[in-house]
């Protein structure tokens, strides 16, 4: 047997019995990933579970007048028309309420179902004297029938869903079973935009510059790079500070509104949804930068060298061949960082989010409150009831949040399909 033989026959030796080892380290190490995706399964799920389980459940309801005497000619008020409910409206409730109502859009326009929600929360004003979460609604049903028998007379049992349309459109209120999400939507939706509007170009036109462009040879742009880095895990309060200082004070004629008389007279000191939008703008501005960069570098050199090859400048390149096979991962890295901007709290309590808005934004100059702080004002209450209209107001920003994902995962696929 030749040596080569020998040589080859001891490799094969040791190879089988290194085996047996590494392919038990490899059963080990898949068990880790596997247990560490259950405990994040299971994470998830209990959140979402807590928050389901405020959401819907049994609810003692107590009117504050009894529907019977709205009755007309017989009718309950469920079976009146719309003319009926509207004189309903115009009897019970006083005529500044109903002047308000009828700016916020005429009687007329409303549908009856419209009509009699708003006789129901105007006029009838249910009341929920107790509720009780979903797991025990549907669990111990007979059991909470006796206790509420027994400790809450005079009331009706019914099965509440606090997530409803109408919780989606009313305004705040100081009143649990009446209060909506439409502000803090609105709010959101506004700050979101401006965000995009701000970070989305600038983020960017900074990763472009920095890799189809500088020279990291020189000092000057090694530093940048290294702060952009750093910047994209500072915490997000230190970006609260950051925003109180510059666009809330420093700039609060251009963020107020003032240098072009746009503003509300009541805005106080710069405080609105522009000073927010930017201020999150500054918070999610490194992680596109980073994002794009990733995106740019991993587009192959071989298509810029052929569009160099056939006479295209540089921006010519970058514009027609690079941006568009990199865009998908620009849209990604967009994706996950307006996600975290949605739901970011710190930073707008710090510039001044309001807690309490009765009226709707019109504008990047107006006072403003956000989904995050008004879960965060509502979970802060002692009534249980302010607990169940947080967790729906959860739900309503996990949807803006999944429809938002969901339109630019839609935009990027398409890119890819075209690049």
């Amino acid at each position: 047997m030749s040596t080569f033989d020998v040589s080859t026959r001891q490799e094969d030796e040791q190879f089988a019995d290194n085996r047996a080892p590494r392919h038990r380290s490899s059963r080990i190490w898949l068990g880790v990933f596997a247990a560490s995706t259950i405990v994040c399964i299971l994470a998830l799920s209990a959140l979402m579970y807590n928050v389901i389980n405020g959401a819907f459940g049994l609810a003692a309801i107590e009117d504050s007048l009894d529907r019977a005497t709205l009755a007309v000619d017989g009718v309950s008020i469920e079976e009146q028309s719309a003319d009926q409910l509207q004189a309903v409206l115009r009897e019970h409730v006083r005529p500044a309420m109903v002047r308000r109502l009828e700016t916020e859009r005429p009687f007329a326009e409303r549908s009856r179902e419209q009509l009699l929600g708003v006789v129901l929360e105007t006029v009838v004003q249910p009341r929920a004297e107790r509720t009780w979460p979903l797991d025990d609604s549907l669990l111990r049903r007979r059991a909470i029938e006796a206790e509420h028998a027994a400790d809450f007379p005079g009331t009706r049992l019914e099965f509440v869903s606090w997530l409803s349309p109408s919780f989606v459109s009313r305004p705040q209120s100081g009143v649990a079973e009446n209060a909506g999400v439409r502000t803090a939507l609105l709010g959101s939706l506004w700050t979101i935009a401006i965000t995009v509007l701000f970070a989305f170009p600038f983020g960017l036109g900074a990763a472009v510059y920095l890799e189809e462009y500088a020279d990291h040879r020189r000092r000057i742009n090694r530093v940048i790079q290294t702060n952009i880095n750093n910047l994209a895990g500072v915490p997000s309060i230190i970006y609260g500070m950051l925003g109180l200082a510059i666009f809330v004070r420093a700039f609060e004629p251009f963020t107020s509104g003032a240098f072009m008389s746009a503003g509300d007279a009541t805005t106080a000191n710069g405080r609105t949804i522009l000073s927010a939008g930017l201020t999150l703008a500054l918070l999610v501005l490194p992680l596109i930068i980073i994002n794009s960069q990733e995106a740019i570098r991993a587009v192959p050199s071989s298509l810029r060298q052929a569009s160099f090859g056939l006479g295209a400048t540089r921006w010519q390149t970058i514009w027609n061949h690079v941006l568009p096979a990199a865009l998908p991962g620009i849209l990604t890295g967009t994706i996950l960082s307006i996600s975290r901007a949605i739901g970011e709290t710190a930073p707008l309590v710090v510039i001044g989010a309001s807690t309490a808005i009765f009226v709707d934004p019109s504008g990047p100059f107006s006072k403003f409150t956000t989904l995050p702080i008004q879960v965060y004002q509502w979970t802060s209450r002692p009534q249980d009831e302010f607990r169940n209209i947080a967790a729906a107001a959860i739900l309503v920003l996990l949807i803006l949040l999944l429809t938002l994902n969901a339109t630019a995962v839609v935009l990027r696929n398409r890119f890819s399909v075209r690049y």
